[in-house]
């Protein structure tokens, strides 16, 4: 400071100086206006200037000085207060390093006062940062061995981990897991995001922390559990609700207010809106009291109108809780199945058929007045519920019942039928000479239904019968031209020595019968046109339009044949064949090989035509009038005209999805089908599929399983043709299954395929027929009860390698089949059927 003031001193002496001599200099009149002079001029008005004896120069040179020596002052003021408070400041700094150190050492050792790891992930950075009760171990090592947490972890808590540090690491989400190592300790692992920093704690678990771990757990899956009772409680589309030991609401959900017609859910809580009307609800508290339970089915006013609910109630810790079940379908279902029943019961007593149905206790519970005409009993008698021992002995007593050595064990034997599962024929010979077929069912609530028809006429009619085919047979034997004689159900029933050799057929094997399809089989070896045979099977199956066809066959022996079908009155067709080998030999040198290509092609374009317009047509036509007769606004039908209209529609039905499938398998050989290719809903087609086998499942007990991922989503394909394969699938399935047992359907989804499979518990497919499973016409039914005509396998076949895929059949014998189709996922576009 006493430098300051001697230069100030200096400075105000320097000025003095220069006032006195004499030299007016810029700075004078600085400091003239420093004092409020603009100008020296101004100070000659200043009396007191010259008071102090001081001219007007050496009054501006006073002025500088002056005014310099306040400026260094303030300078010098300045910066000794800037140098105390710089000293002041850095003594505070100082001691405030101190304290965050000695509180960073106090809070480490808090840290670390148990032995635990930290991992810090700086951001940005993938080379973590380990600290921790780590002495034993170098930096390096240490980091090794933490961060491989599968060497220290089970490998499902090594993964689990690993996904926990990287949602950390990017997204920053904190997580806590309690793992067990692979020595059995447990092990706690948080994980935090703090300062931009991922820090994960490894830490063991024991005494009192690993109960309350366990605790805690627990507390968090029992809270996870009842939150997701709750949210399916929530869900549900069925009234549940709990009350409390006062009987008041105290829980109710969605479907519960909706049906109590309340607002919202704390609306019904608050006004305490019941679901069942007053006498309801007391029966419900009286059985609640009684036995907690209480289950009844209750009509229930919902939306103004009235319908049926299963409700179930229980007892529970204190108070109640129920749920209601709407059952309006199932009890508008079992009303029908009792007028259904009575229905039953009306058309039965109009048969002419005796029917008498007998409960599990072997009581008459039902008989028609054909069944009590057909014995003659008393109606009083039948009305009494006699047993089916009484009326035996009945029918017996009046010599009735055919003449048996051992009666007993006779009606023993008949009544085994209330412990069989199938149907059993059999035919009685009465004592007054007629004949009755007797039909014996099992009832699938128990007992037994019995079924008998006057078959005496019909005995005799076959009898006649017998005796005309036997003088047809004598007459055929000795011709010499080869016949055979095929029935409307397209089996052989007469044929002469003749036609056996000329297709070197055994003669025991025709004398079975044997179907047409059987037969072509047999003759394929000698001759295998696939267009001629058709023509030979329509001509003997065909209901209209049956006409006289001439054919031609050149067998694989090089024997020409002339054939011939002529329908019969009978509605048989009796096929001729006359070798004509040496006139078709001078007319075959004359053909040209171009032409019998030529014509080869004509004969499918004709084939497809003809099976198109010339039997899809007609047989639409009768398919549209059955429909037309059934409809009732036509007029009423007897009971018997109902009953052929049924058969014709049965069987035109069946005809024309044979016809369908011929078309299909022409098309596709011809090269004339086209794809509709777009996305397919795998899920909707198998339900496709399912629904139109439903009928056949319900009469064969046929239980159909499904395997299918509810995700597994669309692919492009033809799905008109793909649900076709489905059902070909399902439908050869269900008819080499025996009753009563399941089949099943899997679907499942590849990254390149759709792949189907059907299984069925048949009897399988013996070696030497596998490979004939996909040729037209091959069925086989190998102790089934299948019959088809055996085109399923070959359009199943044909559609699915249009798709560019393929089947695969694979059979056990006694244990059943499986086929497979094989899909592939992506499809051109409009493909053509033929390449």
């Amino acid at each position: 400071m006493s430098g300051v003031i001697a230069a100030l001193r200096r400075t105000l002496l320097s000025c003095t100086s220069l006032a006195r001599g004499g030299r007016a200099t810029q700075g004078t009149v600085v400091g003239a206006a420093g004092l409020g002079l603009s100008h020296p001029a101004q100070a000659a008005d200043l009396p007191w200037l010259h008071f102090i004896g001081m001219n007007h120069q050496e009054f501006a040179a006073l002025t500088t000085a002056l005014s310099l020596l306040g400026f260094s002052v303030v300078a010098a003021i300045l910066l000794m207060r800037t140098r105390v408070r710089a000293a002041r400041n850095e003594s505070a700094l100082r001691g405030e390093i101190q304290r965050l150190q000695n509180e960073s050492d106090r809070y480490r050792a808090l840290l670390f006062a148990e032995p635990q790891v930290l991992i810090a992930w700086p951001a940005g950075e993938d080379r973590p940062e380990v600290s921790g009760d780590v002495s034993p171990l170098t930096s390096q090592e240490l980091s090794q061995r933490i961060l491989a947490f599968g060497t220290w972890l089970p490998s499902a808590a090594a993964l689990q981990m690993d996904r926990a540090i990287e949602t950390l690491r990017e997204n920053g989400e904190g997580f806590l897991l309690n793992l067990t190592a692979s020595n059995g300790i447990p092990v706690e692992v948080s994980g935090r995001a703090i300062g931009g920093q991922a820090i994960v704690r490894i830490r063991e678990l024991s005494g009192i922390r690993r109960e309350l771990a366990e605790i805690h757990q627990r507390h968090r899956a029992l809270l996870q559990e009842t939150e997701m009772l709750r949210g399916f409680a929530q869900a549900s589309p069925w009234p549940i609700w709990a009350k409390g030991p006062d009987g008041n609401l105290q829980y109710a959900n969605t479907a519960y207010a909706k049906a109590a017609e309340a607002s919202s859910i704390n609306d019904a809580l608050e006004r305490n809106v019941q679901l069942l009307d007053s006498s309801d609800r007391a029966d419900m508290d009286r059985a609640l009291q009684e036995t907690s339970s209480f289950a009844a089915r209750l009509p229930i006013v919902v939306g103004g109108e009235r319908r049926f609910y299963d409700v179930q109630a229980f007892n529970l810790g204190g108070g109640s809780v129920g749920m209601a079940i709407d059952a309006s379908e199932a009890n508008a279902l079992s009303e029908a199945l009792v007028r259904m029943a009575e229905a039953h019961r009306r058309t039965l007593d109009q048969l002419s058929s005796g029917v008498a149905v007998f409960d599990g206790r072997a009581r008459l519970a039902f008989y028609n007045d054909s069944y009590r005409r057909l014995w003659d009993l008393d109606r009083t008698f039948l009305d009494s519920n006699p047993d089916d021992s009484s009326v035996l002995d009945r029918l017996r007593a009046a010599r009735k019942l055919p003449e048996q050595p051992d009666f007993r064990a006779w009606k023993a034997k008949l009544h085994e039928a209330y412990r069989a599962v199938e149907a059993e024929k059999d035919t009685w010979y009465l004592p007054d000479g007629r004949a009755l077929s007797v039909v014996t069912t099992p009832n699938p609530e128990g007992g037994v239904t019995y079924l008998f028809d006057d078959v005496t006429e019909s005995l005799d009619l076959a009898r006649r019968y017998d005796g005309l085919i036997r003088v047809q047979r004598e007459t055929l034997d000795n011709l010499g031209e080869a016949v055979a004689v095929f029935g409307s159900n397209g089996r052989a029933q007469l044929f002469n020595p003749a036609f056996a050799g000329m297709w070197k057929l055994s003669a025991a094997a025709l004398g079975e019968q044997p179907h047409i399809d059987t037969v072509e089989t047999w003759c394929k070896p000698l001759f295998d046109d696939a267009a001629t045979w058709r023509i030979i099977r329509e001509a003997i199956t065909r209901i209209d339009n049956r006409v006289a066809v001439p054919l031609k066959l050149e067998r694989k022996d090089g024997s020409v044949l002339d054939c011939m079908t002529m329908p019969l009155p009978d509605g048989a067709t009796m096929l001729t064949f006359q070798d004509i080998t040496d006139t078709e030999n001078v007319e075959r040198a004359l053909r040209e090989r171009n032409e019998a290509l030529e014509t080869a092609d004509q004969m499918k374009v004709d084939f497809v035509h003809h099976v198109s317009y010339e039997l899809r047509s007609p047989l639409t036509t009768i398919i549209g009038f059955a429909h037309l007769l059934n409809d009732p606004t036509t007029g009423p039908l007897v009971p018997k005209q109902a009953e052929y209209l049924n058969y014709i529609t049965a069987s035109t039905n069946s005809l024309f999805a044979l016809i369908n499938n011929i078309l299909d398998l022409a098309s596709i050989d011809a090269g004339a089908m086209t794809l509709d290719i777009g996305p397919v809903d795998i899920r909707k087609a198998i339900d496709n599929a399912a629904e139109g086998i439903q009928d056949r499942l319900a009469r064969d007990h046929i239980e159909l399983k499904t395997d299918v991922d509810p995700n597994i989503g669309t692919f492009v394909a033809d799905g008109g043709r793909v649900v076709q394969v489905l059902y070909n699938l399902l439908a050869n399935a269900v008819g080499f299954s025996p009753q009563h047992s399941e089949i099943t359907l899997s679907a499942r989804r590849t990254d390149h395929h759709v792949i189907f499979a059907v299984t069925d518990s048949g009897p399988g497919i013996p070696p030497e027929v596998k490979d004939k499973v996909f040729d037209w016409f091959e069925s086989h039914s190998n102790g089934s009860r299948h019959r088809g005509a055996g085109l399923g396998l070959p359009l199943v076949k044909s559609f699915v390698e249009l798709h560019g895929g393929r089947v695969r059949v694979d059979s056990i014998i006694g244990k059943g089949t499986t086929v497979t189709c094989d899909f592939p996922i992506d499809q051109a576009a409009h493909r053509n059927a033929a390449e």
